[in-house]
């Protein structure tokens, strides 16, 4: 099938060489010339395990194009994806300006029947304002071309969207065409062989449950912060809570791990959204509120564990940061924990040494130069001249340090451990302070 994907950001370029990967014809199509000049001269905006190798595959086999050729765009494919940006307005809404751009392009420029795919996290009846765009710029030119428009929430988690997209759990399709939901059920064919997972719906109910499914993790997980905090002035351990309620089949054991609060572009601007859509209804969601101020507490609990041990006053201490991404196999910054530490930190005249494998470009980006803050090549690097070392991210090659390495390279030796990686018992035993977040810590 002829594709056209309108965005190239992660969801766009991950939809669009998975695509590509089953054989149709995708064409990609982004207004950023930089972005599209580097996908054609074979780079990679972002990180993503195993993406690059499917983008040179799928350009090599002329499956996979990237035009800033709007025109050429809208006459390439049958489907048109829309999957650009929905950052958060001031008010916390999704700002749809680049989705009703897009429509509008389409409208303009469609010279037969087209498909147009909401993919894109937008709030609920966007696909009426998609379907009222294109209808204006027909009726400006005076065309009468049938269009559908469907809604294709996507469910990928950074640092495993191409294994998300390829053996999905569930495909999500809002349409109330018979041919558009014939054309859906076709593309995404190859991605069900084993059994059927497309669940076919009305578009507003699918366009609320991508918003309902991020709420729901998200709550999940400023839960457990909850459960966590309160477990360390109880003296239980959340580990052993986590592992009572998580073994209840009714709860389940995913994304249920205390932490330093979750981050990224979709949780938390996705309720946001899904808080502001309620207002907007007359609703005040009450349970989605409190998730929100949870999180934006649970992202200060390290600065509060290392104020608590060395003083307000941090002017004379340098700490080391293990972990600058919102989560692991991932460059993506948004909202990361790390940028609310680090801001704490020098706030308090500290200075820092970061490490991560592949997020120091875009911290230095982020930071913006900040003389204060020190980029390490290795794990090991940061450490030189540290205080104390602060894990943010839990990246797999933070799991098994050698921790008389880091006793010998600390001066004090305090490890506050934002992703409760270590059993305590083994960095206790190895002479090391180990503040983690909910965990019973024995003396040494």
């Amino acid at each position: 099938m002829k594709i056209t994907m309108i965005g190239t950001g992660y969801v766009g370029l991950v939809t669009g060489a998975c695509f590509a990967e089953v054989g149709n014809d995708v064409l990609c199509l982004d207004l950023d010339q930089r972005k599209i000049d580097m996908l054609n001269s074979g780079g990679i905006p972002i990180h993503e395990p195993g993406l690059d190798t499917m983008v040179a595959r799928n350009r090599a086999a002329g499956r996979l194009r990237f035009t800033t050729d709007v025109a050429a765009g809208v006459a390439h494919g049958l489907l048109q994806f829309i999957a650009v940006g929905t950052p958060p307005d001031e008010d916390g809404s999704a700002d749809l300006r680049h989705v009703v751009a897009a429509a509008r392009n389409i409208g303009r420029h469609m010279d037969g029947y087209r498909v147009v795919v909401d993919k894109s996290t937008v709030p609920v009846g966007t696909a009426d304002a998609v379907r009222a765009a294109i209808s204006d710029e027909l009726a400006k030119r005076k065309a009468n071309h049938r269009f559908a428009v469907v809604s294709n929430p996507e469910f990928l988690k950074e640092g495993a969207a191409v294994d998300d997209f390829m053996r999905p759990d569930r495909i999500v399709i809002g349409s109330d065409d018979p041919d558009a939901t014939r054309h859906m059920h076709s593309l995404y064919g190859p991605f069900q062989r084993n059994h059927e997972k497309l669940y076919v719906m009305d578009v507003r109910s699918a366009e609320l449950t991508k918003y309902a499914a991020n709420a729901m993790l998200a709550t999940r997980i400023s839960f457990m912060n909850e459960l966590a905090n309160l477990a360390e002035r109880l003296g239980a351990d959340i580990e052993y809570v986590r592992r009572g309620i998580g073994s209840d089949p009714r709860i389940g054991f995913h994304f249920l791990y205390p932490g330093a609060g979750y981050g990224g572009s979709c949780f938390q601007k996705d309720v946001k959204a899904l808080m502001q859509t309620g207002q907007q209804s007359g609703l005040s969601l009450d349970i989605l509120a409190a998730v929100e101020r949870v999180n934006d507490r649970q992202k200060h609990v390290l600065t509060t564990k290392i104020t608590t041990r060395f003083g307000n006053d941090l002017s004379k201490r340098h700490f080391a940061v293990w972990g600058l991404s919102f989560k692991p196999n991932t460059d993506d910054m948004r909202e990361a924990p790390s940028r609310e530490l680090i801001g704490d930190l020098l706030e308090r005249g500290a200075t820092v040494s970061a490490y991560d494998p592949f997020a120091i470009d875009e911290a230095r980006r982020v930071f913006g130069g900040e003389a204060r803050i020190q980029f390490a090549k290795s794990p090991m690097g940061a450490l030189v001249g540290a205080d104390a070392l602060a894990i943010v991210t839990e990246w797999k090659e933070f799991r098994s340090p050698d921790f008389d390495a880091i006793k010998t390279a600390l001066k004090s030796p305090a490890v506050f451990d934002g992703r409760n990686l270590y059993d305590p018992a083994d960095v206790v035993q190895a002479g090391l302070e180990y503040y983690p977040i909910g965990r019973r810590v024995a003396a040494a």
